[in-house]
């Protein structure tokens, strides 16, 4: 457990060190607010999440790897019952997995009381790397819930969902990080993995662009659901990232963390 923590935070801080110079070096829109606002709130943001993480790890010991762990020892979930070669149940551990994100994140973009959690998330009045560590603490310890049922549910071995979970904060970053990418290369990532082209349009203020795109990894799941959108209307330099009716109240972290409870 502790070489698997070492290994999501080197990937995880080299990753986004290296889509933070790309941003610098070749930016995909230019800024509309600076930086060191931004990133103090977002990060303030994430080191909520890891604490709200250790104090679940108190209730709940068994968090996602635990619980595959736990599930392995004692024979639970669909894999148990089945006679598959290991590496497939890996493959398809993260692919199951994914679309549970994709859903999850559709389902919290439809009913009323999760939404005012996940606003939080496109309450960012820009959309760079950071953006991708922007969650509200009560989100985050939603979604850990549901990851551990589906763990039980499934019985993936704890290999699977320590590169499940890997690949989920890779692809995040990587699809909300402000770099360009050229038009062909572009057109062919997309075809498999979610770009920051392809998710930015999901953070548009336009209704319509808004409720789609919300793949994370496998760009799949929007075409196959009829909830992808190739293109913002106004173009990617001239559409408005955030919500509607927000204004500088993103850039502080207070303001944030009890965006949920206000009735805006």
């Amino acid at each position: 457990m502790e070489n698997e923590t070492l290994i999501r935070l080197g990937v995880f801080l080299g990753l986004f060190i290296l889509l933070a110079l790309l941003e610098t070096i070749v930016p995909r829109r230019a800024r509309p607010v600076a930086r060191a606002s931004r990133w103090l709130t977002n990060w303030g943001m994430t080191i909520a999440n890891t604490l709200t993480m250790r104090l679940m790890a108190i209730a709940l010991p068994l968090l996602a790897v635990g619980a595959a762990i736990d599930a392995g020892r004692s024979g639970i979930g669909l894999f148990h019952l089945v006679d598959w070669p290991a590496w497939f149940e890996i493959i398809l551990a993260i692919v199951v997995f994914d679309f549970a994100i994709w859903l999850q994140h559709l389902i919290t973009h439809k009913i009323p009381l999760l939404w005012r959690l996940h606003r939080v998330h496109h309450s960012d009045r820009d959309l760079d790397v950071t953006t991708a560590i922007r969650f509200h603490p009560l989100e985050i310890a939603l979604s850990m819930i549901i990851k551990i049922g589906l763990v039980y549910a499934l019985g993936p071995a704890a290999i699977a969902i320590i590169l499940f979970e890997i690949i989920l904060n890779g692809t995040a970053m990587f699809n909300h990080a402000n770099i360009r990418i050229p038009d062909p290369l572009e057109r062919m990532v997309r075809l498999i993995l979610v770009t920051p082209d392809m998710h930015r349009v999901h953070h548009s203020v336009d209704r319509r662009e808004h409720d789609s795109n919300y793949g994370f990894a496998l760009s799949i799941w929007d075409r196959l659901f009829g909830t992808y959108i190739a293109q913002p209307k106004l173009g990617h330099d001239d559409m408005t990232i955030g919500l509607q009716w927000q204004d500088s109240g993103p850039l502080k972290l207070g303001w944030s963390l009890w965006l949920p409870f206000r009735r805006k």
